[in-house]
Order: structure tokens, then C-alpha cells, then sequence
């Protein structure tokens, strides 16, 4: 502790030596005159003193505000390619904004946090009932972020030789990115293997997968909707070359499709904020979930349920993989961001679902992606879909005329779809907007 007895306390941090006498010590002990001396800030980007921006009142910053947001695109979104937006309940909105919900930083202190702490369990109670596997964490930036981590938990616990991780030749570009990003600096290597007319081509992949094969990553459904129809015949092909078998997919997903432990995979990765958060472009959650011969190779962080001394059921933190809590050659994950809160809003609306509700929510996903399909594909110079498969949320169009200009067209008329090539478009359609399909319809025909 600061001894403030030499100095009379006038200004500064009453936690910190800052006032004008220390601060002059610290400066004479590196050698330099001010603070400004010790950063390196160029002439052109460093500050003046002054920001350039007028006072203005309440009202007049409203008005301006308001002013500038309206100038937004008031576009109805058919986006989907691994973001997919539902309809979020006011339950979610009005209970998460709870006071002790939403200042709450990472629960590290039980005593005080029984309640999220039991709501982060039931969201990894949610997570093993859904994917099968008996462990999962709370929780993963991201979908990407969570593939990321899976392959280094990959080459971390695979026994045999092989440093190769072998993706589909259609992953989502954002994901690849992260990917390497991930597995830079490591001896892991990133590999494609090829698609059979929108999914997995299982016998080309038998090919690819040797003894240098660290993990196999399929999605279900893939980054253009369609469903896996083989996923055990890639769980066995993985299992055979002793390498990880990881699977990408989503909470909603989850709710209609082959249970992952089922088909054979280790690791399950995906969002989990298709549930629980509204379109963000940028916030996420992501889910992570395997067996527990992995569990202290888990990266983020585990809660846990025992007694207290009173004999009562209690929850705390079991397991934090990050370096801030353990030695950093042990640490197997850097998430510093308080993702609870987010993994929080999932597991309420999950709950408010409920078993029947998930189901029809999902089941909505593939009737309606068939009916837009099938309205698109009737009209003149457009096939939808492309790939004679079943799909979930999304399909892709091809169009006779430029891609482009088709969704040029369909912006200025206020919808928003995905460019994929020159000729092809990728349309989502989910509980937000299915009411806006017809009119969506209208608009192709128009543009075409």
C-alpha cells in the first residue's frame, strides 16, 4: 500500500499514487520530465485538448440522432450463412435486464451468485440433453471461436500422430478465418475435403482421412442449409483414423435433428444464439460440448453442483481453464469476455420453449424454407433449390440473370438476401420474417 502520509492527498486515486509529488518520483526514477514522454503518439493523431464537438442540449441531440439513424436501410432480412435470427419473448428481454442479471461480471464468488450460477447450469443441463455428450461449458464467443478451441483440443488429446484438420470445402469464410487464426503458431494444418451436391461427398472424404487426420468438422445443417443425411458413416470413418469427429450445428437444430452423440461425435460446436439474443451482427454465443474423457481439456469455464456445509445444494465454478486462474502452459482457453449473461437469455428462452416448443419452432424451419423454395422455383428463370436435399432455414436460388442485379433490385424494394456467386442467392427464412415470404416473392418476380 501507498504510504500518503509524505504528501497531503489533493488530487488523484485514493487507490493509486498519483498525486503530483509521487508522480514526479515515478517519472525521475525512468528518466523522462512528463507522461506525455513515455508514448510515442503522432503529431497528426495526438490530442489537442480539444474533441470538436458542439454542446448541445437533451433535445437538440435527440433530434440530431434521430436524424442520422433514420437515414438507415429499412431492409427486411432474409440473411441467413451461419446467423440466424428468431423471435426473442419479452420474458428473456424483461428478466435478463434484472439489476443482478445484467451488472454481474463472471460468477467467481458462489456465495453471492447462487442464482446465475443455477441458471448456467440449467443452460448446460440444457445443452447435454440436446447434443447427447455429458459435458458442456458456459460458454464460447462464438460459433467460430468454438471450432477454433475444438481443434486445439483436437491436437492436444489425439495419441496417435497426424496434425491435420480436415474441414468442408463450403465452410463459411469468417469461420475458416478464425480457424487459422486459431491454429496459427500450433502444428496443426487446416484441409478441405469435397461436397456432394451440398453435402458431404462421404466416400471422397474416406479418401482424405489418414493417419495425419487430427479431427473431421462437418456442419448439420451446412452453411447452405442443407441437411447431413450420413453423419454416422462420418462418425465411423473418423473413429476408424483415431481422429476427433466434431460437428457444427445450432440449438434450434438440435431440436429436430440426429442427436449428435448418436452419430458418434466428440465435440459439438455451433450457436447458441439463435436463442436468446436478436440479430447483432457482431455479439454471439457459442456452444461447446464432448465427452468427458475431455473434460479438463474443456476451455472457458464449467459450474458445477455439490452441498454446502449446511448440507444444501449448491453451485460454483468447477473448472476455469484460462490463464488468469491456472498456470499458463496448463491454460487451454483465453476467453476473458463475461459470456455467461448471453448464455443466460439462451437458456430462458429455451425454458420458455420448452421440449414441444422447440420442436415446432424447428419444424416451422423446414416447412417454411420448403414452401418459399418451392414459390421461388415457380418462377420463369429461377431453380430453388439448387441441392435435391431436405433443408433447414435456408436454400440456395439460382438465377438466370445476374445475382447481383437480382438483389440490387430486391434492396430497393426492402429486402435483404445473400449474393453467393454470380448466379446464385441464398435466402433464410425463419418465425421473424415468414410473414413478409409472399411479398418477398412478389419482389423476385418483379426484379426478374
Amino acid at each position: 500500500m501507498t504510504d500518503t502520509s509524505r504528501h497531503e492527498r489533493t488530487d488523484g486515486s485514493p487507490y493509486a499514487p498519483h498525486t503530483s509529488e509521487e508522480t514526479a518520483e515515478m517519472l525521475a526514477a525512468v528518466g523522462v520530465e512528463s507522461e506525455a514522454e513515455l508514448f510515442d503518439v503522432p503529431e497528426p493523431v495526438r490530442f489537442d485538448g480539444e474533441l470538436g464537438i458542439d454542446s448541445r442540449s437533451e433535445r437538440e441531440l435527440r433530434a440530431e440522432l434521430s436524424e442520422t439513424l433514420a437515414k438507415n436501410d429499412d431492409l427486411t432480412e432474409f440473411l441467413g450463412r451461419d446467423h440466424h435470427s428468431h423471435y426473442v419473448p419479452s420474458v428473456v428481454e424483461d428478466l435478463t435486464r434484472r439489476s443482478e442479471f445484467l451488472t454481474s461480471y463472471t460468477q467467481y464468488q458462489p456465495e453471492i451468485t447462487q442464482g446465475f450460477l443455477q441458471a448456467l447450469f440449467e443452460y448446460q443441463s440444457l445443452l447435454v440433453e440436446l447434443t447427447g455428450l455429458p459435458v458442456a461449458n458456459c460458454s464460447m464467443y462464438d460459433a467460430a471461436t468454438a471450432l477454433g478451441e475444438a481443434a486445439r483440443l483436437a491436437g492436444r488429446v489425439r495419441q496417435a500422430s497426424g496434425t491435420t484438420v480436415l474441414i468442408p470445402e463450403i465452410l463459411h469464410d469468417n469461420k475458416r478465418e478464425v480457424l487459422a487464426n486459431y491454429v496459427d503458431g500450433t502444428d496443426l494444418e487446416i484441409g478441405t475435403y469435397p461436397m456432394d451436391d451440398g453435402n458431404v461427398d462421404v466416400d471422397a472424404l474416406a479418401e482424405h482421412v489418414g493417419d495425419e487426420t487430427v479431427m473431421v468438422y462437418v456442419e448439420n445443417p451446412t452453411v447452405r442449409g442443407t441437411i447431413e443425411e450420413r453423419l454416422a458413416e462420418v462418425g465411423e470413418i473418423a473413429d476408424g483414423a483415431d481422429a476427433l469427429f466434431c460437428l457444427g450445428t445450432d440449438v434450434v437444430a438440435l431440436g429436430l435433428l440426429e442427436e449428435p452423440a448418436s452419430v458418434g461425435a466428440d465435440v459439438v460446436v455451433g450457436e447458441a444464439d439463435a436463442l436468446g439474443l436478436p440479430t447483432a451482427y457482431g455479439m454471439g454465443l457459442g456452444l461447446f460440448a464432448t465427452r468427458e474423457t475431455f473434460l479438463r481439456q474443456v476451455p472457458g469455464r464449467l459450474v458445477g453442483a455439490g452441498e454446502d456445509a449446511a448440507g444444501k445444494r449448491a453451485f460454483t465454478l468447477t473448472l476455469q481453464t484460462r490463464e488468469q486462474h491456472i498456470r499458463k502452459e496448463r491454460a487451454t482457453s483465453n476467453i476473458c469476455t463475461n459470456q455467461a449473461w448471453v448464455a443466460l437469455r439462451t437458456a430462458m428462452h429455451l425454458a420458455y420453449l420448452g421440449p414441444d416448443g422447440l420442436v415446432d419452432l424447428a419444424g416451422q424451419c423446414v416447412r417454411e424454407a420448403e414452401s418459399l423454395s418451392e414459390a421461388l422455383n415457380g418462377l420463369r428463370g429461377v431453380k430453388a433449390p439448387v441441392h435435391e436435399r431436405h433443408h433447414f432455414r435456408e436454400f440456395l436460388a439460382r438465377t438466370d440473370q445476374p445475382a447481383p442485379a437480382i438483389a440490387r433490385d430486391l434492396e430497393t424494394n426492402g429486402f435483404a438476401v445473400h449474393v453467393v456467386d454470380d448466379h446464385l442467392l441464398q435466402v433464410c427464412v425463419t418465425d421473424v420474417n415468414a410473414a413478409q415470404t409472399d411479398a418477398l416473392v412478389e419482389a423476385f418476380e418483379e426484379a426478374l
